[in-house]
């Protein structure tokens, strides 16, 4: 994997976790976490989303928006742990 690759990656994982902790309010992770978020929430959106046969198209915005599909996925999982089952 190149430099240039994981760049994109981050930068895509940083959006999209940015964008999730936008529209699910009351989260709060930070910076970092929202890196990591993004990052996970891209592997479960790429998982996810064909499999619901949802196919966004291939580029950065489609990869983003599948990223911020699974983010927001992942952190309403989230909420539901941390809370213990309280949305």
């Amino acid at each position: 994997m190149s430099g240039e690759s994981i760049l994109i990656i981050l930068v895509v994982g940083l959006i999209a976790g940015w964008l999730a902790g936008q529209i699910v309010r009351g989260t709060g992770f930070g910076f970092v976490a929202d890196i990591c978020i993004g990052i996970i929430g891209a592997l479960i959106g790429s998982w996810l989303l064909p499999r619901l046969g949802i196919h966004l198209g291939a580029g950065l915005v489609a990869a983003i928006v599948a990223a911020t599909i699974g983010a927001i996925v992942l952190l309403l999982i989230l909420r539901l742990v941390n809370r213990r089952g309280r949305w």
